[in-house]
């Protein structure tokens, strides 16, 4: 091998180990699993938001381990003055999402996943944008189960979830952007 051939795959080496370093370090923490009752709480995380953004998404999923079923919702957070559990519907091509009003109903062993493009936790006039690679919390109340202070790693905007490329979640249909009609 000749230093010519030495020097390249050096350079090929140390360029896809860069490459592999910021891949990774554009990915949150990974989220910890949280156990209240007989509710097992995985993957939290949440979507950046641009600056002055007023609103900001959060998603989860939701094992109910009892033999009854159980009412969650979203109590505070510390980002946020208000945080919600949301439902996200589509109605001709406009996207309406509502609060889920008396908590949102986990069944004995249902599992239940709060991601994009459906139920998710909404933090309502957000005191700061949410920057990625940051956290934000937020305290979940249970019906039964009762209480706990959920650590929410920030993904990119647009991320469809941590580790996956931004733009994966993308509200967009035919190539143009979906109305939202947010109450």
């Amino acid at each position: 091998m000749t230093k010519i051939d030495r020097s390249f795959i050096h350079q090929a080496c140390a360029a896809a180990v860069a490459v592999a370093f910021v891949q990774v370090a554009a990915v949150p923490a990974d989220a910890a699993d949280y156990d209240v009752g007989s509710i097992h709480i995985s993957a939290p995380w949440a979507r950046a938001t641009p600056k002055g953004a007023s609103a900001g998404a959060g998603y989860l999923t939701i094992l109910n381990n009892g033999p009854s079923p159980d009412r969650v919702s979203c109590v505070s957070s510390d980002a946020s003055a208000k945080c919600q559990i949301h439902t996200m519907t589509m109605d001709n091509g406009v996207m309406k999402m509502r609060p889920v009003e008396g908590g949102l109903e986990i069944k004995p062993g249902e599992t239940v996943t709060l991601k994009p493009g459906g139920l998710h936790v909404m933090f309502v006039d957000l005191k700061q944008s949410l920057e990625p690679g940051k956290t934000t919390t937020a305290t979940l109340q249970f019906e039964k189960a009762g209480s706990i202070k959920i650590e929410f790693p920030i993904a990119a905007i647009g991320a469809a979830a941590p580790g996956v490329p931004a733009g994966g979640g993308t509200m967009t249909q035919g190539g143009s952007m979906m109305r939202m009609d947010h109450h």
